[in-house]
C-alpha cells in the first residue's frame, strides 16, 4: 500500500481472487459478491456494508484496507459542463480526473501515475518527474468517485491523464479487468481508450492480450528530428519502430489506432510535417486526432494558429488521411492535463 499500511488492498482484488481469500477464511463465496458490489458503489469502510454482520465487518477490517480518494478541488466549466477533479491519495499525493459529457454518454479521463517521467516538452504533467505509480484500486476509485461526485453514471474511460499508462503496465491491466467486470463498473473494453507516448515493447505486450480497447498513440510529430525535440521517448524508440509496433498491434487486434497530434506553432505544423504524415499513414486505416495545444507557462510553446490548423486538416484530407480536430472541452477551467495538480504543488 502506498500509505504504508500492512493490510491488503481489497479494492484491487478481482471477484475470483476475493472469493478464494474469503474461502480461506471459512466464508461462503456469495460474500465476495456482496463486498465487490459495495466497493463498486464507493464504500470506504466495512461499516457501510450493512448486509454483513458486525463480527464479519470487524474481521475484514483487521485484514484489509479500503483505500479511497478525497476531493481537494472541483472545477465545472460554465461552457460545456466538463468537470475537473483534484483527488488526494491515501499517502497525501494528488492526481487529476476529468469528466467529459457527450451526447452519447459520460467519459472520465483518469490518471495512471503521480507525475510522469516521459519528459514531453509541451506537458505540465511531467514537470517534477514521476513520483510513483497509481495502484489499480486508485485508478478504479477515480472512476467511482467522479461518478459519485458528479451524480452520474460513467459510460467510458480514457487513460490520458497524468502519467504514461504503459509505464505502469501491471497495475493498468488489473484496473482494466476490474472496471470491465459486469458486477462492478461494467465498462466494456470498446468504451475504453488507452494513450501511450510509444513504449514499443509494452505496445507489443498489450497486443498479445487481444483486448478490444482503443489504443491512442501520442505521436505529435511524424519524423525523428521533430519528435525527438518534443518527446524524449523518441530517442529510445524512433518513429520507424513505433509505426511498426502500431502495425503489429492492428494486425493482432483488428482495432484501428488513433494518433494524437498536438499542434505546436512553428514546430510540427508545417506542410512538410503534413506530407510526412500522409506518406506514413495513408492506406493504413489510422485516424489522426489533431489537438489544439494547451498553453503551459513553464513550457513556453504556443498553439498553432487557427488558419494553420485548418490548412493542416485540408492537406491531410486531400492526401487520403482520416483526420479530426478534437473538440476543446473545459477551456474556461484548468482542463489541461497536470495544471490543477501543478497549482496544488506550488502551495506553501
Amino acid at each position: 500500500m502506498p500509505d504504508g499500511s500492512s493490510k491488503k488492498d481489497i479494492k484491487a482484488l478481482l471477484p475470483e481472487e476475493l472469493t478464494a481469500e474469503l474461502a480461506a477464511m471459512g466464508l461462503p463465496g456469495y460474500r465476495a459478491g456482496q463486498i465487490f458490489r459495495w466497493l463498486g458503489r464507493g464504500a470506504c469502510s466495512f461499516d457501510e456494508m450493512s448486509d454483513l454482520a458486525k463480527p464479519l465487518r470487524e474481521q475484514l477490517a483487521r485484514a484489509y484496507a479500503i483505500p479511497c480518494l478525497t476531493m481537494l478541488r472541483r472545477q465545472v466549466s460554465a461552457k460545456d459542463g466538463t468537470e475537473k477533479y483534484l483527488w488526494r491519495l491515501p499517502d497525501g499525493e494528488s492526481v487529476e480526473t476529468v469528466l467529459m459529457r457527450y451526447r452519447h454518454g459520460n467519459t472520465v479521463c483518469i490518471s495512471s501515475q503521480v507525475g510522469c517521467r516521459m519528459g514531453c516538452a509541451f506537458c505540465a504533467s511531467t514537470i517534477g518527474g514521476k513520483v510513483r505509480d497509481l495502484t489499480a484500486s486508485e485508478m478504479l476509485d477515480e472512476v467511482i468517485r467522479t461518478g459519485l461526485a458528479a451524480g452520474t453514471g460513467i459510460d467510458g474511460v480514457v487513460l490520458m491523464g497524468i502519467g504514461e499508462p504503459l509505464d505502469n503496465f501491471d497495475n493498468v491491466l488489473r484496473f482494466l479487468r476490474l472496471v470491465n467486470r459486469p458486477e462492478g463498473a461494467n465498462i466494456g473494453m470498446r468504451h475504453i481508450s488507452l494513450s501511450t507516448c510509444g513504449l514499443v515493447e509494452a505496445i507489443d505486450k498489450l497486443a498479445d492480450l487481444h483486448l478490444q480497447l482503443t489504443l491512442s498513440v501520442s505521436l505529435h510529430a511524424p519524423d525523428d528530428e521533430t519528435r525527438s525535440q518534443l518527446m524524449p521517448v523518441n530517442r529510445v524508440y524512433g518513429v520507424d519502430a513505433l509505426y511498426a509496433a502500431c502495425e503489429r498491434y492492428f494486425k493482432a487486434t483488428g482495432r484501428r489506432i488513433s494518433f494524437e497530434y498536438a499542434m505546436v506553432r512553428d514546430v510540427n505544423d508545417t506542410p512538410r510535417h503534413a506530407d510526412i504524415l500522409i506518406r506514413r499513414l495513408r492506406g493504413t486505416g489510422a485516424h489522426v486526432n489533431l489537438i489544439r495545444l494547451n498553453y503551459v507557462s513553464e513550457r513556453g510553446l504556443l498553439p498553432s494558429e487557427e488558419q494553420t490548423v485548418r490548412a493542416f486538416v485540408r492537406r491531410l484530407t486531400d492526401g487520403g488521411v482520416t483526420v479530426t480536430v478534437r473538440r476543446r472541452l473545459g477551456s474556461d477551467i484548468d482542463a489541461a492535463c497536470g495544471q490543477l495538480r501543478r497549482g496544488e504543488m506550488r502551495k506553501p
